[in-house]
Order: C-alpha cells, then structure tokens, then sequence
C-alpha cells in the first residue's frame, strides 16, 4: 500500500528523504532529477515553491516518488522522479503523484502547468498521456571538448564582487530574459540562493562592462561530481541596449577559455532551448553537439 503527504514545506526528516532519493536517481540517471532552481526553492522554503508530494510504501524505509508543485508568473511547473528500484512501477507510482500534485494547482485556481522530464522516454509519454499532458517545448543539452581552438577574444572582463553586483546583475538577467519562464524574473532571493551553492565560484562569474554600466556576462559553473569534471556555461546574456554586435558570442568564448585555463576542465556543456534555433546556431558554430534533449509535458488545469 502506498501513502501520499502533500506539504507545503518539507520538514527535515522528508527533506534528508527525499535528498537521498535525488542524489540515487542522479547517480543511476547521470543528471539532477529536479530542476535545480526549483528544488532550493522547496528546499528552502523559497519563493515560488507551493508544495511536495513524497510517496511511500509499506515495508520500505525511502520514499518510493518525490513530486513538487511550483507556482511561476504564468503557469505551473512539476518535477516528479521515481526511485529508481521502484521503476518497474512507474507507470504506477507516477501518474499517482501526478494527478495528486494537478489536484493542488486545481485548488488553487487552475492555470497551464508543464512537468519537466531529463532524456524523456516512451515510459514518460505515457505517464504525462495518463494524466492529460502532452508534448511542449524540447531542450537541448550540448556539449564540446576543450580547449578551444580560437584564441581568447579581446574582452575587458572581471570577476563578479558579491555584495556589489547584485542589483545591477538582477536589472540586466531581467533585460535579457524578460520572456523566459525559468531564467527571468530573478529577485535578490533567487540569486542569492545560487550563491549559497557549493558550486559557486565568483572568480567564474565573468561580468563586461561599456559606456560605465553591465553591458553582458558570461557565468559558468564547474560540475566537480562529473567524471571527469564538466564545465558549464550557465548563463550568457547581453544586455538588450547592446545586443547584435557579437558580445554574446565574445562572451562565451571567454567563459570556455577560463573553465579550461583556470580550471584545466577538457569538456563544456550548455542548456539551449530547442526552439531558439539562433541560439543554437551561435553554439554549434562554436563546436558544441547535441548531447540529449530534455522535454516539457504541458497542459492546462481547469480550476476546482
């Protein structure tokens, strides 16, 4: 038999839980199973979170399934995993957590709602089908060797200055990804969250300045965990006053150098969304490959 808890904060007993569960299935998976941002969010208690679902089942002592519920300015988002010994039941165990968790959006007035799923397969087609979702927007993870074969470009950049950055960083990510549902719409609590993650490095957090304001930046993150370790070009953006001259490019050839220069990392990955083929395009002509893609489940919650 199997029991299900909805909380609006996990307590630290299902957090040590549901962390376990994450870090197995991140093993097996080789990928994070929740989006990042999303579960600091829930982890601590932060601002767009509403509510986890932690499944359990009698005769085991982890939680079978993990869901989490969280509000973003125009929809809904959902991340499931199951763990990955109860895999054999997912078609179960998943469109369970999941009609649970539209239940929650359904009582707090409905809306569009995407569930996220990393290197979906035809398993997850069926358990979003199960639970009237279907397919939405694709995203690309693509990958290259380092180092580079360009040189450095001519680039005046420094190093981000917690404390000093914050605002001025927040105004121009806002700028930049003004319509993205995962990356705009930034507050101070949200970067400071990132912050507080080991990962962090400010060394790697390249800001470029023009004309006495932020004109772009290039932040990358190292993935110590990987084997071997994998540099990542988290966020590369321009301001929009500055854009169409180059700068984004510049500016992710620079992060590249520096995960290899001052990192001595033989790899790069990248996030893009599939449908941004001009993105795209700027990052296959700086030798990154399509790796896997991830997949949003979409659909829309009437309200109870």
């Amino acid at each position: 038999m199997r029991t299900l808890s909805v909380k609006r904060q996990l307590d630290s007993d299902d957090l040590a839980a549901v962390h376990e569960l994450l870090a197995i299935a991140e093993r097996v998976d080789g990928h994070r199973a929740v989006d990042e941002h999303r579960w600091l969010d829930m982890a601590q208690g932060g601002r767009t979170s509403f509510a986890g679902l932690v499944a359990w089942q009698d005769g085991h002592d982890h939680p079978v399934g993990y869901a989490q519920v969280s509000r973003g300015r125009d929809s809904w988002a959902l991340d499931l995993v199951v763990d990955p010994h109860h895999r054999s039941e997912a078609l179960s165990i998943g469109p369970e957590m999941l009609r649970a968790a539209i239940e929650v959006i359904r009582c707090q007035g409905g809306g569009h709602v995407h569930l996220w799923v990393y290197q979906p397969s035809d398993a997850d087609d069926e358990i979003a089908a199960a639970v009237g979702l279907r397919r939405g927007r694709e995203l690309l993870q693509m990958r290259r060797p380092l180092p580079l074969d360009d040189p450095p470009p001519v680039l005046e950049l420094r190093p981000f200055r917690p404390g000093d950055d914050e605002q001025g960083w927040l105004e121009v990510n806002n700028r930049a990804f003004a319509s993205h549902p995962e990356q705009g719409g930034w507050d101070l609590e949200t970067l400071a969250a990132q912050m507080r993650e080991p990962w962090f490095d400010p060394a790697g957090f390249l800001l470029h300045e023009r004309e006495g304001r932020l004109a772009g930046f290039c932040w990358t993150k190292v993935h110590a965990d990987h084997d071997p370790p994998l540099g990542e070009l988290y966020v590369v953006a321009v301001d929009p006053d500055f854009q169409g001259s180059g700068l984004g490019h510049q500016l992710a050839l620079a992060g590249l150098h520096w995960l290899h220069d001052q990192r001595g990392l033989t790899a790069a990955m990248l996030y893009v969304d599939a449908a941004n083929r001009r993105a795209v395009g700027v990052y296959e002509d700086l030798g990154f490959v399509v790796n896997h893609t991830d997949r949003a489940y979409v659909g829309d919650v009437a309200p109870s």
